[in-house]
């Protein structure tokens, strides 16, 4: 059976209109003002906007870190996301120390396949780099995987810059892109041992460890690296204002840098790290959050494009019986917080209602361009004729207060508790197919792997 959205709004990167929408056989077939269709189930969306599936690149579900696992596996983790609009997530499937690339995606396919409840693909994070490796790239290609990883921090993950210099320059071949964690992995080592060595243990040392310029210093380093590759490049949970700086002016010099940032850098600030119990290991995570003047800049280029994606960076360990873990040595609180569930309305209430952002750009930001950077376009993204039937239909005026005892992500706490919402996802439809309804999951672990092309920027 077909079915009809009537009444809505919908919302595109460049402009919003009132229309109605058709969608049978999983994908869009019409988009008209009063459609009319006696055999077609009939949706109200009347005085509500409609959006394309929220599509969050950036989650860590079911990691194992070597001495725990995230709290939320892909069951729990992606039905947190459905119910919060989200249709599509990226998680980064990670490549061990001696692994192949193959070996990865397997171990990642096995952990997503059948328990998903939104549709799903996979960055891939290289954590050793050799010819053979290389090879593999043509064969990552072929089951879709078109973005990958690296990292300049943590010593069982980062490649040097080398590595990370031939890694762009043999993507080009199959027009992918690499994202990288940028942070000075040999400055952060040296500042942990600083502050444990003065006796600083606590979560309160940890943004102390882990300062701007550690982060400033990888991204211009990065976007050096890229230019003498002459590739484009990706730079994931962008948190300072040095660090947009630097973006900003490589951008100006004709370079392709894409820019992710995350909630918690925009909302979240590093004053939570002081108190006098353990509550700061909620917000251990890295980047760490920043200062007001950092989150002021983050909010000011969003508005004016110079950042492209807003992802999570959802890694969620409970505060009880894993955060604990550093409780003597903060360097040693698993990294990592919750945010698949909660990122649309956060944006929605204190970007779109707040006026620092257009729902527009919220469009793009968490759908559009997301989709037009990681190979899924116009399948995903995007609300027109022939594109897949993942639909939002956003009720703008229910209100709503975020909180551990309300939320889905299968976590002890939320680093948003208390803060006030208006506007949520009433229905979310997954390729023509409704998961959400009246903000209740009704379908669940209907998700399927999504087979990426290249990137469309």
């Amino acid at each position: 059976m077909s079915i009809i959205i009537k009444g809505g709004t919908i919302v595109t990167p460049t402009r919003s209109y009132l229309s109605d929408i058709k969608i049978k056989d999983e994908i869009i077939i019409e988009i008209e003002q009063n459609l009319v269709d006696s055999e077609s189930e009939i949706i109200d969306a009347t005085g509500c906007l409609l959006f394309p599936g929220f599509i969050d690149s950036h989650t860590h579900f079911d990691l194992d870190t070597g001495y725990t696992r995230t709290a939320d596996d892909f069951k729990t983790g992606t039905a947190a996301a459905i119910i919060g609009g989200t249709t599509s997530i990226l998680d980064f499937a990670t490549q061990n120390k001696g692994e192949t690339l193959n070996e990865a995606l397997k171990n990642w396919h096995d952990k997503a396949k059948n328990v998903s409840s939104c549709d799903y693909g996979f960055h891939m994070a290289i954590t050793e780099w050799n010819e053979d490796i290389k090879k593999e790239l043509e064969s990552m290609t072929n089951e879709g995987i078109t973005s990958y990883k690296a990292y300049m921090a943590y010593d069982s993950l980062r490649l040097n810059d080398g590595d990370i210099y031939t890694i762009l320059k043999a993507l080009k071949k199959y027009n992918g892109i690499l994202g990288v964690h940028c942070e000075n992995g040999d400055l952060v080592n040296t500042f942990i041992k600083e502050q444990l060595k003065e006796g600083n243990t606590s979560p309160s040392a940890h943004p102390l460890s882990r300062p701007n310029k550690v982060e400033s210093e990888a991204i211009s380093r990065y976007i050096n690296i890229a230019s003498l590759a002459e590739s484009p490049i990706n730079i994931v949970h962008l948190s300072t204002k040095e660090g947009i700086e630097e973006v900003i002016k490589a951008r100006e010099a004709g370079q392709k840098v894409y820019v992710e940032t995350c909630p918690q850098y925009l909302l979240l600030d590093d004053s939570l790290y002081v108190n006098e119990d353990f509550e700061g290991a909620k917000y251990v995570l890295s980047p760490p959050l920043r200062k007001k003047e950092d989150i002021e800049m983050l909010w000011q280029a969003l508005s004016k494009g110079y950042i492209d994606t807003i992802g999570t960076d959802h890694c969620s360990f409970n505060l009880e019986g894993q955060k604990t873990h550093g409780i003597n040595d903060f360097s040693k609180i698993p990294n990592g917080i919750p945010g698949v569930e909660h990122r649309p309305v956060l944006i929605y209430e204190y970007g779109v209602n707040r006026g620092r952002i257009t729902k527009e750009q919220m469009c793009g930001l968490l759908s559009e361009n997301v989709a037009k950077l990681f190979g899924m376009f116009p399948k995903k993204g995007v609300l027109q004729v022939g594109s897949d039937a993942d639909i939002v239909i956003w009720d703008t005026k229910k209100q709503g207060i975020i909180s551990k005892d309300n939320q889905k992500q299968n976590v002890d706490y939320t680093p948003y508790e208390g803060f006030k919402t208006t506007g949520k996802a009433k229905h979310v439809f997954l390729r023509g197919s409704q998961v959400v309804k009246e903000g209740s999951i009704i379908n669940s672990n209907s998700g399927k792997y999504i087979k990426r092309g290249e990137t469309n920027v």
